[in-house]
């Protein structure tokens, strides 16, 4: 399976707030309906090459979510911020069966869908991946029924942001992390580096949409992460070509892996961590 993100989660308590919080750095939404579970809704962000971003939030109460919402539930009342991602699968069924054979847990695949404000219904269907909740460290896949192009519509403005470059994942091990990596997706040799005014030792997988983050020490925010949400998306990097840090509200920007990153100003964000990095 080529690893392609499709989305990427952000977790909230409010969808209202997390729109305003980032449309007022420039990042521009737009509302994307009802889940088919009744209970959350969503806006999201697209980009040229086809992955976005996804705001979700609960709609209505939460007691007894089931499913996929069961492992958010606890990120959205938490206000987690990134939370999730998502592979993009042509085969969901193949795809499930291949990660078994490898030795790696899969969950359904299982139904779902959302409304469109427009009334567009739109189907697919999702697999868990490895353990924990849907997309926390390993990508949850998603495939479509109805024609992608109708959850996924083209962009409207955000010009300078190709897509969605990296998914940067909070792990506890980053042995045990990289090599679950490596048995469900057949993973390049990976980098390291420490970057300890991030907080965290960087793991990078060459030519791939995968970094993974371990706390510098126990005090850092990463390790406060941890503790509270456990091992998911920490970060997520938008990738641009353009000379985008004057858009940024960051003090500076860094270099991982000899590529520029830059992020928002995560308090604007209500702490969610996005960035920009260079493709």
């Amino acid at each position: 399976m080529n690893l392609s993100i499709d989305h990427v989660t952000i977790c909230g308590s409010n969808l209202e707030r997390m729109r305003a919080d980032f449309a007022a750095v420039g990042l521009r939404t737009m509302y994307g309906g009802r889940h088919a579970n009744g209970i959350t809704h969503m806006d999201l962000l697209t980009f040229p090459d086809g992955s976005y971003i996804e705001l979700i939030a609960p709609y209505t109460s939460l007691a007894g979510a089931g499913g996929m919402m069961s492992g958010w539930a606890k990120l959205m009342e938490g206000d987690a911020g990134c939370g999730a991602w998502a592979a993009r699968s042509r085969d969901i069924q193949a795809e499930t069966s291949r990660l078994r054979s490898a030795g790696v847990e899969a969950r359904g695949p299982e139904a779902g869908g959302r409304q469109r404000a427009d009334g567009t219904k739109l189907e697919w269907e999702t697999a868990i991946v490895g353990p924990g909740s849907a997309g926390s460290v390993l990508p949850f896949l998603i495939e479509d029924k109805t024609p992608r192009d109708l959850r996924v519509p083209s962009p409207d403005g955000m010009s300078f942001i190709d897509g969605v470059g990296a998914v940067l994942i909070g792990v506890r091990d980053l042995e045990s992390a990289t090599t679950l990596f490596r048995r469900a997706f057949d993973l390049p040799n990976a980098t390291i580096e420490e970057h300890p005014d991030f907080g965290a030792t960087l793991v990078r997988f060459v030519n791939r949409p995968v970094m993974l983050a371990s706390p510098t020490n126990t005090n850092s925010w990463l390790a406060d992460r941890l503790q509270k949400f456990g091992e998911c998306p920490a970060a997520f990097l938008l990738k641009t070509s353009s000379a985008t840090t004057d858009l940024l509200i960051s003090a500076k920007s860094m270099h991982w892996f000899r590529t520029e990153v830059a992020f928002f100003d995560p308090q604007r964000l209500h702490g969610a961590r996005i960035g920009l990095i260079r493709g």
